[in-house]
């Protein structure tokens, strides 16, 4: 999602091959410069560090990063179905459902998935540029997100730790693990930082990983998030006319309000 820019208006860009099927997902969003401006994030609140593995590592990032995305596409649909994507509420919406669908994932994975789907919910929905964002549709129905299997992994002290030059983390086949090597610089600001987030993500040559750290005056999420300017790669908006019809079922129940749940 592109915030800012020299046009006015907003300017959706079909996916690549859109042309050849008639429901048409939508990856990219220009919103003009006539919205609300957005603050740039400090680059410096980010560490990215390459990982160094071998084929058969790589491999087994490939399969996590593809559980991980299929577990999001299952949130997603209920996201769009029920309007929860608050991140607590979500989660005991979801949890146990995913848990016995998707057992190689692990419990803690499941909840990393839980805040993925949250986390960019949150900007699609809430964001003030967004096109669909629901104080301008507040009954309008939620369009679809969809997850490639290019989607970047969460981690958490759980799923991922480091010992020494150690670098040790959760796969479907296992801990796998990577020799780190830090600048003093570097391991100073897990000392002197807070850190907020750990994320997987592809790259040219293989993986890497960045770890996020909270800077003072960076507490509005859905601000940080936006200052990249583009809507990532891996996700594709699917809007709510495109979706076929919903099967009839019994609707979830949920404790709260629907807009309630989707503040935070």
């Amino acid at each position: 999602m592109r915030i800012g820019g020299t046009g006015s208006g907003v300017r959706l860009t079909p996916r690549p091959n859109a042309g050849h099927d008639k429901k048409r997902s939508y990856r990219s969003i220009h919103i003009g410069n006539n919205c609300a401006k957005v603050a740039a994030m400090d680059p410096r609140s980010r560490l990215r560090i390459p990982l160094n593995g071998t084929p058969e590592q790589f491999e087994r990032l490939r399969a996590l990063q593809a559980a991980f995305a299929d577990v999001c596409n299952a949130i997603a649909p209920i996201v769009q179905s029920t309007r929860c994507w608050n991140r607590v509420a979500l989660h005991h919406l979801v949890y146990r459902t995913m848990r016995e669908r998707f057992p190689a994932l692990g419990s803690q994975m499941v909840c990393n998935a839980v805040y993925s789907v949250s986390r960019i919910s949150r900007l699609v929905l809430q964001h003030p540029n967004s096109p669909w964002s629901v104080q301008k549709r507040f009954d309008a129905p939620l369009p679809l997100l969809r997850f490639a299997d290019s989607a970047p992994v969460y981690f958490d002290r759980h799923t991922l730790s480091v010992k020494g030059s150690t670098l040790s983390m959760f796969t479907l086949d296992g801990r796998v693990r990577f020799d780190l090597r830090l600048a003093p610089a570097q391991i100073a600001r897990f000392h002197q930082e807070k850190l907020i987030e750990v994320v997987l993500l592809r790259a040219p040559a293989g993986f890497e990983l960045v770890f996020q750290f909270a800077r003072p005056g960076a507490n509005d999420e859905i601000r940080e998030m936006s200052s990249q300017g583009l809507l990532p790669e891996y996700l594709v908006v699917v809007p709510p006319d495109e979706l076929p019809p919903l099967p009839s079922a019994e609707p979830l129940q949920v404790n709260n309000p629907p807009d309630r749940l989707a503040a935070r």
